[in-house]
């Protein structure tokens, strides 16, 4: 029997992003990209901040930061290697992601940033990313194995 695609989004943990990821006007932040300290994950920030580090499990690469946010101008630039498939983001702060510069990846992976609290593109967002890319508002993702990754990472302080 096929499944619908509600039916396997809901398995991705991926419906709620549909509803509540958009594009809004939003005003000049500073380049906030921070690692939580989690999954090996370094950041270098001045106006464009360079990802690297990282925990990879089979072709799939997982970031984790307390902040994402990107502001006109500015970058988040992960420096991934070319045989990364999948980069996967997820936000544990309180903030929403404002994403109004840069957000770029090596090669042709897929980029997905997850954000419980939101994810705004402003008027002036770029992607420059080989693959597809998917911005969530999910807090897990469940993969065909049924591993789930970032299962209640959503921290309180």
């Amino acid at each position: 029997m096929t499944q619908s695609w509600r039916s396997r989004c809901r398995k991705l943990g991926l419906v709620s992003s549909f509803s509540v990821v958009g594009v809004a006007t939003i005003s000049p932040v500073q380049a906030q990209v921070r690692s939580d300290g989690t999954l090996g994950t370094n950041v270098t920030c001045t106006t464009t901040c360079t990802i690297t580090g990282g925990t990879t499990t089979k072709g799939n690469l997982f970031h984790s930061f307390r902040d994402f946010s990107v502001p006109e101008q500015g970058a988040a630039i992960f420096d991934n290697t070319t045989t990364i498939q999948n980069i996967f983001n997820r936000v544990t702060g309180k903030a929403t992601s404002n994403i109004n510069g840069l957000i770029s990846a090596n090669g042709t992976a897929n980029v997905f940033i997850l954000n419980p609290n939101g994810i705004l593109f402003g008027p002036n967002a770029q992607l420059n990313i080989g693959g597809s890319f998917v911005a969530t508002t999910a807090n897990a993702i469940e993969f065909s194995d049924r591993s789930r990754h970032f299962h209640r990472f959503y921290c309180s302080n």
